[in-house]
């Protein structure tokens, strides 16, 4: 099944809003990145007339369909992308998915419940939360209530609110109606606390203030893996060489992501370094964190996948922590790519999870946090690590 994303640059509420990142991603990757991690969904095309949303889709791992100047105005209609993306890109395509990149919180499960709905029967579906508000007119009618009668929330009918995030539909019925709704239409209900789309600057403020909660609260725990493999510099380092007047060179590291993979090991989780240098200071701190260490590795997707294989470890049952383009071909094959706060736009676009903290700074005492489901205290100083 095809996924369409339309993402045009000329945003008037928020300027740039496609390529804004929320929670360390551009609204656009974290669109593609639920896109893609849906279960039904084969193909996942961005629709855009703007190369830098071109490019942060790309990274995500999005087909680019180049939209017309015409279809890209204020006038645009999202059914109009809709249909040239059809049918540039994908002409054959039976079911089709509309998925917008202002719900920043939109998950895979969502897009899969859409799609599930229409593979079921429906001829077009939607994402939608409950809602118990009482609508109101500017000239103070009630809306969907009777004023004068306040019944009890439990006694009204049950209400649904568009979300405006995910749409499944019948192509063949798409194209006949022009529409998004036609035929037999499903609501298909998703957690009202992750619905909120991004229409004014005021609704960004609010999705950056939520995107730790919400991010966290879907993110990842014991149960989902066998296996935590990690990168080195910018990973477990802050990414600087301090080099002396003797060409003697350190890192630093973080005492607290010493004491999260020791909790990790404890837990009886496999945990491992993957890194292309080659210094021995890569060793060294292995040695001190008891976990083994793959380095001097340039194919390093390639040394992934045969030490999962060596080791019996399932790749989608596998958390790969990276900072770098180098990264990338692990990121394509692990079931939870995870980056560094401060990593290459292109990895935090790819990333399934972004952390918090940065690369040196405790990135992996949070990743330790996250799957042990609680924190874990002490050490927060850093460590200076010679070559």
């Amino acid at each position: 099944m095809v996924a369409v994303i339309p993402a045009r640059g000329g945003s008037k509420g928020v300027p740039g809003k496609n390529v804004t990142e929320v929670g360390g991603r551009p609204l656009v990757a974290r669109a593609v990145a639920a896109a893609r991690a849906a279960g039904h969904v084969d193909r996942v095309l961005v629709s855009t007339d703007d190369p830098l949303i071109a490019s942060a889709a790309r990274d995500a791992g999005a087909e680019i369909v180049d939209r017309p100047v015409a279809l890209a105005d204020d006038t645009a209609t999202s059914e109009s992308a809709l249909r040239h993306a059809l049918d540039t890109a994908a002409p054959e395509a039976e079911v089709v998915l509309l998925v917008q990149c202002t719900s920043p919180f939109l998950s895979a499960d969502d897009v899969d419940g859409v799609a599930a709905a229409v593979l079921g029967g429906a001829d077009s579906a939607f994402t939608a939360a409950v809602s118990h508000g009482f609508l109101w007119r500017p000239d103070g009618t009630g809306v969907n209530h009777d004023p004068a009668t306040r019944p009890r929330r439990q006694d009204r009918p049950v209400e649904l609110l568009e979300t405006g995030a995910a749409y499944a539909m019948r192509v063949d019925g798409f194209r006949r109606t022009g529409h998004r709704f036609f035929g037999r239409v499903v609501p298909v209900a998703v957690d009202p606390a992750r619905t909120l789309e991004i229409d004014e600057p005021a609704d960004l403020d609010r999705a950056r203030l939520l995107a730790p909660l919400v991010d966290h609260a879907t993110s990842i725990g014991l149960a989902d893996v066998d296996a935590l493999v990690l990168d080195f510099d910018g990973t477990l380092t802050d990414d600087r060489v301090v080099v002396d007047q003797d060409g003697r060179e350190s890192v630093t590291v973080h005492r607290g992501d010493g004491l999260g993979i020791a909790a990790l090991r404890r837990a009886g989780l496999a945990v491992v370094i993957l890194s292309t240098e080659q210094n021995p200071v890569v060793s060294a701190r292995a040695r001190k964190l008891n976990i083994p260490a793959l380095q001097g590795i340039e194919a390093k997707g390639v040394a992934l996948a045969q030490w999962c294989a060596d080791h019996g470890h399932d790749l989608a049952r596998t958390a790969y922590v990276g900072n770098d383009v180098n990264d990338l071909p692990c990121f394509d094959i692990v079931g939870w790519p995870i980056a560094v706060a401060d990593a290459h736009h292109s990895v935090r676009a790819r990333a399934r999870i972004v952390t918090a903290a940065a690369g040196g700074h405790g990135a992996i005492r949070e990743v330790a946090s996250r799957l042990l489901g609680k924190e874990i205290r002490d050490g927060s100083d850093s460590l200076a690590l010679h070559r």
